[in-house]
């Protein structure tokens, strides 16, 4: 079975730095259809929304400014694209890195790494998968380690709870997804998502990992609710 080849657009500080790597994917006969975009951050942003491309390899350095490419970053992740990005780097300096992912990027490539591996990067993010070096993973290890520890204190402010806020937390706490909720309580998606933010803000908390956490510390408190439901 014959497989489409994957749309590649290419953008980096000069257009002939971005011809070259064009010329080379193409020679590497990975199946890649690649093109190359303009050098400059908002002529190559343009492009990409008019192309969509299956996978863009942006440059931090752009023909307007050196740090331009990640413009390009956050005007596509502002613009809800779905196009997936590869931040090209000179150097794998931690600050880029994270700054990078932070911008959406779902792939870090340096100009020190082999280019015979650029092929099986565009690839690995086409699937969906993320893709960096193995120091660029530990930086945002590092990152998620030293961030905001998770809230897994006592649970008294279930009491601020309503009937209906208890059920939702407790059917969270049974792994159950939006959607599983709401055909459960007989809700719409949206009027969960609302509940949802009414008990981040009553807890303290910011995600569901921490709402789980919370609601174990305070299981009694849950099973009273879900007793109660049930009467």
């Amino acid at each position: 079975m014959h497989l489409a080849a994957i749309r590649v657009a290419i953008a980096d500080a000069t257009k002939m730095n971005s011809e070259l790597i064009v010329a080379a994917l193409k020679r590497s006969r990975n199946n890649l259809d690649v093109q190359a975009l303009p050098s400059n951050s908002s002529a190559a942003l343009r492009e990409l929304q008019d192309s969509q491309p299956d996978v863009a390899v942006i440059s931090a350095r752009l023909e307007d400014g050196s740090l331009t490419g990640f413009r390009v970053l956050h005007e596509l992740r502002a613009k809800e694209s779905k196009v997936p990005a590869i931040m090209l780097l000179d150097s794998t300096e931690r600050e880029l890195v994270v700054d990078a992912f932070r911008s959406g990027a779902r792939g870090i490539f340096c100009r020190h790494d082999s280019f015979d591996t650029l092929p099986k990067c565009i690839r690995r993010v086409h699937q969906g998968q993320v893709w960096l070096s193995n120091p660029g993973l530990e930086f945002l290890l590092d990152v998620v380690i030293s961030s905001r520890p998770l809230k897994i204190g006592p649970s008294g402010g279930m009491s601020r709870l309503t009937s209906r806020e208890r059920d939702v937390v407790r059917l969270i706490a049974d792994g159950m997804r939006n959607q599983e909720i709401a055909h459960k309580l007989n809700l719409t998606e949206h009027t969960v998502r609302n509940y949802l933010l009414r008990i981040y803000d009553k807890l303290g908390i910011s995600s569901r990992v921490e709402l789980v956490l919370y609601a174990v510390s305070g299981s009694e408190s849950l099973e009273a609710s879900h007793t109660q439901t049930c009467a």
